[in-house]
């Protein structure tokens, strides 16, 4: 009986390649594991402490937060003045029958193209079917 003990020994610990000595292989890589996953943790910490310390200051925020409102309030005009100048344009009915019919889309969408290409047809459907 005591042999068989043996022989499931030496099974157990040949795939974890200890080669024979069982209680050491095995209690050796045991202890290197957490070893492993502390530094993996005090680095964790380092990263989250410097974050942490790091404040933000409140004229930096409110410096950046006028910016991003000064660049979206040009873009909104930009895009105004834009919609007014295709909302001037002409278009004629039988071109917005057409592109709708040919293309398939909406009223909206057709007139949007039309507007876009100052009312010609064939740029317009050219630049649908691309």
């Amino acid at each position: 009986m005591a042999a068989e003990g043996d022989v499931e020994l030496e099974l157990e610990t040949e795939p974890n390649g200890s080669g024979g000595v069982g209680g050491e292989g095995a209690g050796g890589r045991a202890a290197e594991k957490p070893r492993k996953h502390d530094s993996g943790a005090a680095d964790l910490e380092r990263v989250t402490d410097y974050a942490e310390e790091k404040e933000i200051q409140s004229s930096n925020l409110e410096t950046a937060m006028s910016v991003i409102g000064d660049r979206r309030s040009r873009e909104q005009k930009a895009k105004q003045e834009r919609e007014k100048e295709l909302a001037k344009v002409t278009i004629k009915k039988e071109d917005l029958e057409l592109i709708m019919t040919e293309m398939e889309i909406s009223r909206a969408a057709a007139e949007r193209s039309l507007r876009e290409h100052m009312g010609n047809v064939v740029e317009a459907l050219v630049t649908l079917t691309n």
